[in-house]
């Protein structure tokens, strides 16, 4: 019976996951800074420019480590479930 060699392919690095993470993060926060000013008053929620920002740097920062998490997460299934795949489709 044939056997599957592991394939060393390219994923994202952690590294990489994490430049991507902060790219979107920051877009993100710049997005929320931005609906928090706008949105804020229209609940009656009145708060300075520098609550809006400490409001917005800790739910970026929850953000990021969510969207790190879920990412490693992720792609980790995928490489597996990629390997999976081309083991049975070559077995066949």
């Amino acid at each position: 019976m044939p056997t599957c060699r592991r394939q060393n392919r390219m994923i994202q690095t952690r590294i990489g996951s994490l430049i991507e993470s902060l790219i979107n993060i920051l877009i993100g926060y710049g997005v929320a800074l931005i609906s928090q000013i706008c949105i804020f008053p229209m609940f009656g929620i009145h708060v300075s420019i520098g609550t809006n920002l400490w409001i917005g740097a800790w739910f970026t920062l929850i953000s990021l480590v969510r969207s790190y998490i879920i990412r490693r997460w992720f792609n980790a299934r995928l490489h597996l479930a990629a390997q999976a795949l081309a083991c049975l489709n070559r077995d066949a």
